[in-house]
């Protein structure tokens, strides 16, 4: 796709299953991009709908597929990033969505500072998005671009380490110097490698400008599980995160949210956002107790 002189080699990596519905169009709209990437691999687990044919045939397209038993939210990226030949190695999830057409460009500008070994982009909530799942995008996704090193530590707590492979970039040369991605994780593989990029001197950047349509509506249900499997990781990589407490974080999310809702006058949608973190709160409270007792094993 890009054939200018001097150019680094962009690859994107895709993990899919059963995105028939998001992946045409996916691709569509990075093949638009102003920077495409020179190659796109699809790495699918076991799709039982058309994802895999809809991928076959599209020039720059490979498609890599692996068991759904064997995907790995760590291992599997690991092993993509290293069979993609990319100077720069961006990974997009299956229901994110470029905003425009300048999303890559945006995003590959943070590694005009040589110190920073990743990049993740801003999230857009979807037109169908709940009221308080676009404030939780506000909040963690400001209009703000943002670098952040260990000296920052003190002043933004657990938010130094924040990351997201929704829409992110490594660069090639720092992922390998650091061993990359931890393998056998339930979640939390961009956030953890930040980590360990910050412990070594690097630097994470926020780009603002490099953005993505991407939202959830979880039910409580959902949202209980999701925060139980993060609070299980979170309990097990204390170490890595240097014991800086999530709880602060969680608390100005909160307080920020419910003063909007209120504000704007969506009492209904406060009253749900209530419930909603109730479910996370539990949720990570379990899964913090059993991380734990994984923890303790190992010391």
């Amino acid at each position: 796709m890009n054939n200018k002189k001097g150019h680094k080699f962009i690859s994107m990596i895709i993990p899919t299953l059963n995105a028939e519905h998001f992946i045409g169009l996916l691709i569509d709209r990075i093949k638009q991009q102003t920077l495409p990437p020179d190659e796109i691999i699809v790495v699918d687990s076991e799709s039982t709908d058309n994802t895999v044919l809809k991928c076959s045939g599209i020039e720059d397209v490979q498609v890599v597929s692996i068991k759904r038993s064997e995907f790995d939210h760590g291992g599997t990226r690991d092993m993509a990033l290293r069979a993609s030949r990319g100077n720069y190695v961006l990974f997009i999830t299956q229901d994110a969505l470029p905003q425009d057409e300048y999303y890559i460009e945006n995003l590959l500008k943070a590694f005009d500072d040589s110190k920073v070994a990743v990049a993740y982009g801003r999230q857009v909530a979807r037109p169908d998005a709940a009221k308080m799942e676009r404030l939780v995008r506000e909040y963690n996704y400001p209009s703000e671009s943002h670098v952040r090193s260990r000296q920052d530590i003190p002043q933004y707590g657990i938010k130094t380490f924040f990351c997201s492979d929704v829409c992110s970039a490594y660069r090639r040369d720092i992922y390998e110097e650091l061993g990359g991605f931890e393998h056998l994780l339930k979640t939390n593989e961009d956030m953890f490698y930040a980590a360990k990029a910050i412990q070594h001197g690097y630097k994470v950047a926020y780009m603002a400008k490099a953005k993505v349509i991407h939202s959830h509506n979880f039910s409580l249900r959902e949202q209980y599980q999701r925060n139980y499997i993060l609070g299980i990781e979170m309990e097990k990589h204390r170490d890595l995160l240097e014991d800086v407490s999530q709880d602060s974080e969680g608390k100005k999310m909160v307080k920020y949210v419910s003063k909007e809702l209120l504000k704007r006058g969506h009492v209904i949608s406060f009253i749900h956002f209530g419930f909603d973190c109730c479910a996370r709160f539990l949720g990570n409270r379990a899964g913090r107790k059993k991380g734990n007792s994984f923890f303790d094993k190992q010391v």
